[in-house]
């Protein structure tokens, strides 16, 4: 059965119906690049057609509003013509197959060039239409220069092949729209490498920009407390405010590591073989906490393909925040579990848990989830790019009995 047509024409007249028609047609041969890029494949479907109907001459006829250009053929050499010249436009509008014996002896086509020897001396005369989204766009024909009978399984055949050319076309629009999708998927991952060398630049920049003036107010700073220290005349509310300076600027500096740290990890990635447990423990030291300190439990981790300083940034992070929200009796404990074509990394916490809603926004930069506990919302930022950087996943989500669970997902490149 036939596809109805794409839109509604039923009230317009049947040639305004006609017009509207061509005009879909000549919509979707564009969009198909039908007359632009044949694909080498039709050729064997003309020549497998003009086999089955058992004649010389197969062709694959697009029409479009003036013309017929035949786009393969077998037994002659493909041309255009005329729209007007054309046996298959004759009844293409119907979509409906036409097998004629002998076209000198019928009304439909006795005067055409084709048949009467202006441009051809065709008798026997069979198409199948090309239905694309319920459009006929042109035809499947076969013909021979002497009169055949078409029987009904070769019809069948007919109608096989030209179904299997609209899949052909369909696939290959597939196929160019999955080649610009992965051109521009390329060109976005340069430009984002593009930005995070900026980004990286910048934060140099302002980095060192800021590191200087910052300097001089601490010195400057910390020189006025000591002038300032024991002596009886000053009143106690300088010294308190000069703390508060001192203090102000130790947390602005802080946050200016923070923030170079942010830029420059996840960037340009050196992979190596990374031993995961030997990683965590030294992310632990790092934490000053020892090897039998029962705040902090390694299980078996994996070998994988990673750039080592970032990994150890990474892991390094989520140690330090399980153990900053677990002030009570802290215990963070990391373990991995494979996961298909992956392994699975979670850092557990018995803390004081995270509301399901900020699961999601606290991997955003300077976001803190909570107010009370001490870093600038960078941490977890961090952990992101570096993981998205290998080609990973990351999330958190709250852990059964209290606590919290923050994992991250990397490819088992290595075993």
């Amino acid at each position: 059965m036939l596809d109805p047509p794409a839109d509604d024409t039923s009230g317009a007249t049947s040639a305004e119906q006609a017009r509207i028609q061509d005009a879909r047609a000549d919509d979707l041969i564009a969009e198909y690049r039908v007359l632009d890029q044949t694909p080498d494949a039709l050729d064997s479907i003309v020549q497998l057609a003009a086999f089955v109907a058992g004649v010389p001459m197969a062709t694959i006829n697009i029409i479009t509003t003036d013309a017929q250009h035949q786009v393969a053929a077998v037994g002659f050499d493909a041309d255009i013509c005329r729209r007007e010249d054309s046996m298959c436009a004759i009844g293409l509008r119907a979509g409906t197959p036409i097998v004629v014996s002998d076209a000198s002896e019928d009304e439909r086509y006795r005067s055409n060039p084709f048949v009467t020897g202006d441009l051809g001396s065709v008798r026997f005369y069979a198409n199948h239409p090309l239905i694309l989204r319920g459009v006929p766009i042109g035809t499947l024909c076969v013909f021979d220069v002497v009169p055949h009978v078409l029987d009904d399984s070769r019809r069948d055949m007919i109608a096989t092949l030209a179904d299997r050319i609209v899949d052909i076309l369909e696939l290959e629009r597939q196929a160019r729209t999955l080649h610009a999708m992965l051109q521009r998927t390329e060109e976005l991952r340069e430009e984002l490498s593009r930005s995070n060398d900026q980004l990286s630049a910048f934060a140099g920049q302002i980095s060192h920009d800021l590191a200087s003036p910052l300097t001089a107010v601490t010195l400057s700073l910390e020189l006025m407390h000591e002038q300032f220290e024991g002596r009886t005349d000053v009143p106690p509310s300088v010294e308190n405010w000069l703390d508060t300076g001192l203090r102000g600027i130790s947390r602005m500096a802080a946050m200016i590591r923070d923030i170079l740290a942010y830029a420059r990890l996840g960037g340009e990635l050196r992979r190596t073989r990374v031993d995961l447990t030997e990683v965590a423990e030294a992310a632990r030291a790092d934490l000053g906490v020892l090897d039998a300190d029962p705040r902090i439990a390694i299980a078996p981790l994996p070998v994988l393909s990673a750039d080592p300083t970032q990994i150890r940034a990474l892991i390094q992070n989520l140690l330090s925040n399980g153990l900053k929200f677990s002030p009570d009796e802290p215990r963070v404990e990391i373990s991995a579990t494979r996961d298909e074509g992956a392994w699975l990394i979670e850092v557990a916490d018995r803390g004081s848990g995270i509301d399901p809603a900020d699961t999601s926004r606290v991997f955003d930069p300077l976001v803190r989830a909570r107010t009370d506990a001490p870093g600038h919302g960078i941490g977890l930022s961090t952990c992101r790019r570096i993981v998205q950087a290998h080609g990973g996943d990351i999330g958190i989500r709250p852990r059964e009995g209290g606590g919290t669970i923050a994992w991250f997902r990397l490819a088992a490149a290595l075993d």
